[in-house]
């Protein structure tokens, strides 16, 4: 079978699933007891709460849980059931003790949204990546003894078969710092949330180990179990934590942003009043400097007649006839005199209101120390954000982050299968290598989902001999092979 045409087979065999899950009615209502609250990180809490012995949920599986005090239901997911205790990642807080509720799973959802999306990958090729997923496929066709023999290793596909765990892990671990000092986006795959906190622990001490600093690349989705592994502190680590850590620094931009902006709206009505009283005072002082220009040509006219008159007996006869020809005598220049002084004792007048008006003026146009600079370095930082419209519609913008473009930003993202395969986060976030470890633990159905996610690598590790013990990749086939297509289809 081609890529294509293994979807379509598992993509049968759930459906057959769900169709046999709601016949039956597997998702049956659970009572639970002495719910205790372990850890809240961000928006999420996990609950540990104790069940009944007959219950077995898998991982992974999405849960509503029904408070016994008939408060709103809350949504979960299942990470860990270890006897009758279950730890249950939930979205609403619900106390420090929640002394018993109902347990609704939702089995039937889940293979429903993990079908939806392997059927997505066929509607939307162009969307998907299914070069690397072909070689995948290759792999869970193949009978058991010849994957316990097979091994790859080129640029698109590589197996490291080993019974030594740690052997393997260190290999992962060596293999995920070289790519992601390649600038390579990796996608980790471990069967479970305890394995996935180990794995973590392992990449980061690694990391650590070769100059790198795992909380920059790596990120663990969903919450962690344990508080630290292999002397890491796992909660960095953790993808919500790290969310609220980012949510909290651009919290911090946004109010710093925000107070630059309501600063820049106060100081621009101030600043502007500030330049229309300088524009006025301007005009006042460019009034007065005419009005004294005007003053002292007068004075300069006055003093001359004041000059002639006294020496008009002395003048020559010659100059005084020229003078009389053109209207200049005793009386007349007397009449000028007091003509000269009136318009003088005027313009003195319109002199004292234009200082007056100035002296008012000055202290209104005058800008504190400091201000016009803080104006111009504001607006400056503004334009680089694209101008007050562009910084409006960022304050107004909603309070959630994007979780999107948050992972994409991780180099390194550690999950489950099971949520790679059903969180519509990974519908939208493309990786260039996926990296399985132990592979024959995990269906096959989800790691052809995560496949479809990766662009050039696919690394598969694990105990080839799993494969027989586990069961995981059973396919209705002649060989060695066997199995009902009856069978119960896991996806955890």
């Amino acid at each position: 079978m081609t890529a294509t045409e293994l979807i379509e087979f598992w993509i049968a065999r759930l459906e057959a699933e769900q169709a046999r899950l709601i016949e039956t009615g597997q998702d049956a209502p659970a009572m639970t007891s002495q719910g205790r609250l372990v850890r809240t990180t961000g928006g999420l809490h996990l609950y540990e709460f104790i069940v009944p012995g007959e219950v077995r949920l898998p991982i992974d599986l999405p849960v509503s849980l029904i408070p016994a005090d008939d408060t709103d239901t809350t949504e979960g997911i299942i990470l860990r059931q270890t006897g009758q205790s279950l730890l249950v990642q939930l979205v609403d807080h619900l106390g420090s003790e929640v002394p018993s509720g109902t347990l609704v799973p939702d089995q039937v959802g889940l293979i429903g949204t993990a079908t939806a999306r392997l059927k997505d990958i066929l509607a939307k090729p162009d969307l998907y990546h299914l070069g690397p997923t072909e070689r995948l496929a290759a792999l869970l066709q193949m009978p058991i003894g010849e994957v316990e023999t097979f091994s790859a290793n080129s640029s698109v596909f590589t197996t490291l078969w080993s019974d030594d765990r740690a052997l393997r892990r260190q290999r992962l671990g060596s293999l995920a710092m070289d790519l992601v000092r390649a600038n390579k986006r990796i996608l980790l795959l471990s069967p479970g949330h305890d394995d996935s906190d180990e794995l973590v622990g392992m990449v980061g001490r690694t990391m650590k180990a070769g100059g790198l600093n795992p909380r920059t690349w790596v990120t663990r989705y969903e919450l962690p179990l344990v508080s630290q592994a292999a002397g890491l502190d796992l909660h960095e680590l953790s993808f919500e934590a790290q969310m609220q850590q980012f949510y909290a620094k651009s919290q911090g931009d946004k109010a710093t942003l925000k107070q630059k902006y309501d600063r820049f709206r106060e100081l621009t009505p101030f600043l502007a009043q500030k330049d229309a009283k300088q524009k006025d005072l301007d005009e006042v002082r460019l009034l007065e400097w005419r009005l004294v220009t005007q003053f002292r040509e007068l004075q300069v006219k006055l003093a001359g007649v004041d000059t002639t008159l006294k020496e008009f007996e002395t003048l020559p006869l010659f100059q005084r006839l020229a003078m009389q020809t053109v209207g200049k005598n005793v009386e007349s220049l007397k009449q000028y005199r007091t003509l000269y002084q009136t318009q003088m004792d005027r313009l003195d007048s319109e002199i004292d209101v234009a200082k007056g008006r100035i002296q008012q003026l000055v202290p209104e146009a005058a800008v504190p120390r400091g201000q016009r600079a803080e104006c111009e370095e504001l607006k400056e930082h503004l334009a680089k954000l694209g101008g007050t419209k562009k910084v409006r519609e960022l304050l107004a913008a909603e309070e959630n982050p994007n979780r999107q473009a948050f992972v994409q930003n991780r180099r390194l993202v550690v999950a489950t299968p099971t949520r790679v395969a059903t969180d519509p986060l990974f519908s939208r976030v493309r990786f260039d290598v996926l990296m399985v470890d132990d592979a024959p633990k995990i269906p096959a159905p989800s790691l052809l989902a995560a496949a479809s996610l990766v662009r050039e690598r696919i690394v598969v590790s694990g105990d080839p001999r799993d494969v027989a013990a586990v069961g995981q990749w059973v396919m209705p086939q002649k060989g060695t092979r066997t199995a009902s297509e009856t069978a119960p289809v896991p996806l955890a």
